[in-house]
């Protein structure tokens, strides 16, 4: 047992020094490993650790700081060193005698008795026997007893070999009484208990100061982690509020979604039942019509003259109604609206959506405010061009006589609930207005029962009934071009400035003060202010094109930009299939002539702008009135894709 006791703590003693770290030289605590394969405490590594990053043991300097990670191994092992080692006595006891011998201080006179108190007059430790004649004897009265000091020697001048009892406040040293009348002449000087009084002070404030340092630092951490718990809870709030208003939207579109189709289904259902109805009324006609026939034939066959003079017939009702196919299809309005409903909708939030999310609701604010969301959007041509036909709902009566057209008038909308300006009211009447069509032309009372062509109404309004030479205008006829500088993004001047399209892309022209950058208008490069001048204009088509005037002055970048929606511009505009004066935000519906070619009569001298329908004659169809404040130009807006303005010569 002794030999095995014995051989235990040999391996223990050997395995301490393999476990000592070489910085601190203590037992591993925390060990990690670095690159170079040396282990040390993870806190001594750190401490070294200050701008280099370098082995402290074979000196490999690392260029970034390593990634340290615990050496499970060695913990494990130093562990188990550990707990042999509390339970080795012998081991466990040596090591405190060791330091203690360290500590104690001898005797200087007899070297085996511990020194009680150290003279420092005599430079010397005496134990209490033989300190006592420093005790007893009046000679060593003045001299200075202190505490065991182990160091003594380090307390001795080296230059003079006296006792340091001075400590130099300025060289921040301690020297002796002779340090003082040669090197440190004329120093301030302090005795060390006093310097150590006074540093322990500075501590003692320091130590207060980290408190304080330390309690603001742990402030701001339970602050911060207080906001990163709110920064959580309002991140999920908000997510909720922001699902939740996504999940309302999905439910209203579902919901219109679900009413579109249902009128989709009752206009096939009544256009069926209508034609059922045709049906059961020509199968009756056919049958009525095969049995007359057959009457025919007996009669044909019948051999006795006489008998088949006294036969008499007469051909049945059914022959008087003269059979046509029904012109029934799903264009009627509500059907039409709601497709184009779901069209203008889905490419107002693709245009909506191009923009960051900051500027969207500035740009939805103000295309409600102005009421020009509805026009600024590109319709799909199907829906912009519907052919003009017979809707399965209620048929308009046959008209006896041709009467004068009537402006179209817009059905009011309560627009009281709806958040926003009122001028929200006038863009969805717009939206309403959109897809309708010209009422169907009637067929005269005679011929209801005869098979005949439909005659269209003159696209003329019955209401003009004078119209201009066009030869007594053209003497006013004047040369236009577009300006460039003013040109929208969206328009692209063509033939010498003369032809004007808008399409989606955009054309890099230089951006300046003069050019339109909300609405896709242009001016052209003349203004007049004294005289009278007539000019021409040519159009692809009715449908999202306005034709005026407007002053120099009109506002190029804001929303209001719009002709005739603001008091410096005036303009007739063709919206679909609806004709519109517009001024100052004011509209007046028109009736729509349809005109290819448009001419303008500006008279300054009278202050009245006329627009006229050129065909063989000029018809005018519309007149503005006004006060020239300064100088006006002619004014155009393009809107549909596709779409163009031709300024005509005039011949």
């Amino acid at each position: 047992m002794m030999a095995e006791a014995e051989e235990t703590e040999f391996s223990l003693m050997s395995l301490e020094d393999e476990l000592t770290c070489s910085i601190c030289l203590s037992t591993f605590d925390c060990p990690v490993t670095i690159p170079c394969g040396h282990n040390f405490c993870q806190d001594c590594l750190l401490a070294t650790w200050k701008g280099s990053y370098s082995c402290p043991q074979c000196r490999t300097l690392f260029a970034t700081k390593p990634e340290l990670k615990k050496n499970t191994v060695l913990s494990t092992v130093v562990e188990t060193f550990r707990v042999k080692a509390s339970k080795s006595e012998g081991g466990a006891a040596s090591k405190p005698e060791k330091k203690k011998k360290k500590d104690v201080v001898r005797c200087d006179t007899c070297m085996e008795a511990d020194a009680t108190h150290t003279c420092l007059t005599c430079m010397a430790s005496f134990c209490e026997e033989h300190l006592r004649p420093h005790r007893e004897n009046p000679i060593f009265r003045l001299h200075q007893l202190t505490l065991p000091v182990g160091d003594l020697m380090e307390r001795i001048c080296t230059d003079h070999h006296k006792l340091m009892e001075l400590f130099c406040i300025p060289h921040q040293r301690p020297i002796c009484t002779l340090c003082l009348q040669q090197v440190h002449k004329g120093c301030s000087f302090m005795s060390p208990e006093e310097q150590r009084s006074k540093k322990e002070s500075d501590l003692r404030d320091q130590l207060v100061f980290l408190d304080g340092k330390l309690s603001k630092n742990e402030a701001v951490l339970s602050q911060m982690r207080t906001t990163q718990n709110k920064l959580k809870e309002s991140a999920i709030h908000r997510k909720r509020s922001v699902s939740a208003g996504y999940q309302q939207m999905r439910d209203m579109l579902t919901k219109e979604e679900a009413e579109a189709l249902r009128v989709i289904d009752k206009e096939v259902e009544t256009g069926e039942t209508k034609i059922r109805g045709l049906i059961i009324k020509f199968s009756e006609n056919v049958d009525n019509i095969s049995k007359a026939k057959e009457e025919i034939h007996c009669l044909l066959g019948q051999s006795q003259t006489l008998a088949f003079l006294q036969t008499s017939f007469n051909l049945p009702q059914a022959v008087s109604y003269e059979p046509y196919t029904p012109r029934i299809n799903l264009d009627s309005k509500k059907v039409v609206q709601s497709e184009a409903f779901t069209l203008t909708l889905k490419n107002y939030l693709m245009e909506l959506f191009k923009h960051p999310v900051e500027a969207r609701i500035p740009k939805l604010i103000a295309d409600i405010n102005t009421g020009t969301y509805a026009a600024e959007l590109t319709f799909p041509p199907a829906i912009s061009r519907l052919p003009r036909s017979h809707s399965p709902g209620p048929q308009v009566k046959p008209a006896l006589k041709k009467k004068p057209q009537k402006a179209i008038k817009i059905p009011s909308l309560n627009t009281e609930n709806i958040p926003g300006n009122k001028k929200l009211g006038k863009s969805i009447e717009n939206l309403l207005e959109f897809g309708v069509k010209d009422k169907p032309r009637g067929r005269p009372a005679a011929a209801e029962n005869k098979e005949t062509p439909v005659t269209e109404t003159s696209d003329i309004p019955a209401e003009i009934s004078s119209a201009e030479k066009r030869s007594e205008l053209m003497k006013y006829g004047t040369v236009l071009t577009f300006d460039l500088r003013t040109a929208h993004k969206r328009i692209e001047l063509s033939e010498n400035l003369t032809k004007a399209s808008v399409s989606d892309e955009h054309t890099n022209y230089p951006d300046c003060l003069e050019r339109f950058a909300v609405c896709s208008q242009v001016l052209a490069s003349k203004g007049f202010s004294v005289g009278r001048h007539y000019w021409e204009v040519r159009l692809s088509s009715n449908n999202f094109i306005g034709v005026g005037l407007a002053y120099r002055s009109i506002d190029r970048k804001g929303p209001t930009s719009r002709l005739g929606r603001n008091d410096k511009s005036w303009c007739v505009e063709w919206f679909n299939v609806k004709l519109s004066a517009w001024h100052n935000s004011s509209e007046t519906v028109l009736a729509n002539p349809n005109p290819k070619r448009v001419g303008v009569l500006l008279d300054c001298e009278e202050g009245k702008a006329t627009f006229y329908n050129v065909a063989d004659r000029a018809y005018p169809f519309h007149s503005f009135s006004f006060q020239f404040a300064e100088a006006v130009y002619p004014a155009f807006w393009i809107f549909s894709s596709g779409s163009y303005i031709t300024l005509c010569k005039l011949q």
